[in-house]
């Protein structure tokens, strides 16, 4: 029998494997759980494994494989948490591009329950490139994958934000916004004219823009000088 941590971890890793492919990182499985640090993470898996529910897979970093489920699961049971990419695989249609424009354009749905959405250039998941570009061209995604407000699509550049599931050249769907909680995945303009994508945070006084990748140190930034620009709420994953 599973404690309440030991399950909550469990249904938590399951469902962000079925939803992108790619098991979550430590600090998703800490922010997930409300643990304050990571050696609670690794007492949890440790326990899970000797109780045959998980595997590590070996000479792969971080690499885990759900083997079974509790007897009564259901999708009721996963754990609150955050972010975790909606991955729709396959190719990704362009249109011509209209007018450009700055500014996200509302999805418009249609009668399929898809909706359109402005692709505005590229965002740097790794060193920051230029900030957001004009309107490239659109892309149709589900439009239960939006929700309410503006949205538009970036296509990543970089390697940062691996560990969240996100990778080079996939393409990120944006809630317009202002606002972010700690822990989401942004959108950031630094000092107006450095566009990345990061995960948000507070220190202190201070904004920290966090990777997910070791390979990055996180950039702390003082308020005014980080302009959020969006939420991520959705992926788009092209297979060649």
């Amino acid at each position: 029998m599973l404690t309440r941590k030991q399950q909550e971890l469990l249904l938590f890793i399951h469902e962000r494997m079925k939803e992108s492919g790619v098991p979550p990182s430590f600090d998703e499985m800490k922010d997930a759980l409300d643990l304050a640090s990571k050696s609670g993470i690794h007492r949890l898996i440790t326990a899970l494994e000797e109780r045959g529910f998980i595997r590590r897979l070996p000479n792969r970093a971080r690499a885990l494989e759900v083997i079974k489920l509790p007897e009564a699961y259901s999708p009721s049971m996963q754990p609150r948490r955050g972010f975790s990419p909606s991955v729709i695989e396959g190719s990704l249609g362009k249109s011509p591009a209209s007018t450009a424009s700055a500014k996200p354009a509302p999805a418009a749905a249609d009668n399929s329950n898809s909706a359109t959405v402005p692709v505005m250039g590229r965002i740097a998941a790794g060193v920051p490139i230029s900030a957001i570009q004009n309107n490239t061209h659109d892309i149709t995604v589900p439009a239960e994958m939006l929700g309410a407000g503006e949205h538009y699509a970036l296509e990543v550049k970089g390697d940062s934000m691996i560990e969240a599931g996100i990778l080079d050249g996939d393409t990120v769907v944006i809630r317009n916004g202002s606002t972010a909680n700690p822990g989401d995945i942004i959108v950031a303009l630094v000092d107006d004219e450095e566009a990345t994508l990061k995960r948000f945070r507070r220190r202190g006084g201070s904004i920290a823009l966090e990777a997910a990748n070791p390979a990055y140190e996180t950039r702390i930034f003082p308020p005014d000088r980080v302009k959020i620009q969006g939420k991520l709420v959705g992926l788009i994953r092209r297979y060649h």
